[in-house]
């Protein structure tokens, strides 16, 4: 028996917090480092028609994977995923456009610098890349912080950018600044639900290097990646073992652990930058899951030409939850 009430209170907190644990664990997990079924060349292989490639823009190696011919879609992922995010829908928009999934700075296979993580310019890496591969003007979807980037590549490259697609997530800007601290009293659960009461913990978590590099090291990435799927989807199996395997090797090591920091650490210079762009000219389509408010409250005064939908069967990580819902928009919109 503890008769201590402080060390009591402590154990039974540790109780509880295994329990929820346990709600949302994933499969067991494998050893991820060095498996060759995980690697990029092992899962473009499993594309046909897809091949990955290179590019020295900006100052940075951005990696990228690429298939299909007709109109140039560029397909942007987010925080915590890489391009294997959109490895459902790529097959399909493939048939009717050529289709660039890009490791954003940071991310996956592209180079990890010091700097240079606030989206305008990780939007000059996408120009610099959407020129060397000798496209004129594309078509781009950005998830999570992908569209963010998407956002900041029109705005600052509109004579590049023919439509956009925000998927979830809208641009930085005055009003992210004032998200509140703490959630409201009975509204944090264990899944985000329809987002009307989203708890974005973690945007103010990895503004702390330091502790979340520690936190994250010895597997502990895995933990935060696992609860963060299982808050944010509506089917925990949307992002089934391999994908949770890739994403954990792919946000490892340090230097992806500090880089996928960066891109949230630099939010107060995005709402800076966010402050100079002119309204968006080209047409915008905006998708939410949860992300959906947010869309409709921020997209029609960043753009002159915008339709906002809710996706009511998806949650936060559309293109693993409804990948033909997905594809069946983007196509509509971009024709």
């Amino acid at each position: 028996m503890i008769s201590n009430p402080v060390i009591r209170s402590i154990f039974s907190a540790a109780l509880d917090l295994s329990a929820v644990q346990v709600a949302y664990a994933a499969p067991p997990q494998a050893a991820t480092e060095g498996r060759a079924d995980i690697s990029d060349a092992a899962l473009v292989r499993s594309l046909p028609g897809f091949s990955e490639g290179t590019a020295d823009v900006n100052g940075v190696r951005i990696h990228y994977v690429a298939g299909g011919e007709g109109k140039p879609l560029l397909l942007l992922p987010g925080w915590p995923e890489t391009w294997w995010a959109y490895h459902k829908v790529m097959p399909a928009l493939a048939r009717t456009h050529r289709v660039v999934v890009i490791d954003l700075r940071g991310m996956g296979a592209s180079d990890k610098p010091a700097g240079g993580y606030d989206k305008k310019t990780m939007a000059g890496d996408i120009a610099g890349l959407v020129k060397k591969l000798g496209f004129d003007q594309v078509d781009v979807v950005g998830h999570d912080i992908g569209s963010m980037v998407a956002y900041s590549f029109a705005a600052n490259y509109p004579s590049l950018t023919r439509r956009v697609v925000l998927l979830d997530v809208a641009p930085p800007d005055a009003l992210l600044a004032k998200w509140p601290l703490l959630p409201g009293v009975g509204t944090f659960s264990e899944k985000v639900g329809d987002g009307s009461h989203g708890y974005t913990w973690w945007f103010a978590y990895h503004q702390v290097p330091e502790l979340h590099a520690k936190m994250a090291a010895g597997g502990g990435i895995r933990i935060e990646q696992d609860w963060i799927f299982h808050y944010l989807l509506k089917d925990d199996a949307s992002v089934d073992a391999r994908d949770r395997d890739v994403f954990e090797a792919a946000y490892s090591s340090p230097d992806a652990i500090r880089a996928g920091d960066a891109w949230y650490q630099a939010f107060p210079q995005d709402i800076v930058d966010d402050d100079s762009y002119a309204k968006l000219a080209m047409p915008v389509l905006a998708l939410g899951g949860p992300g959906y408010g947010w869309l409709a409250g921020v997209m029609p005064a960043k753009a002159t030409n915008v339709r906002v939908v809710r996706l009511a069967d998806s949650g936060h990580f559309i293109p693993d939850e409804v990948p033909d819902e997905l594809v069946t928009n983007v196509n509509t919109f971009l024709k």
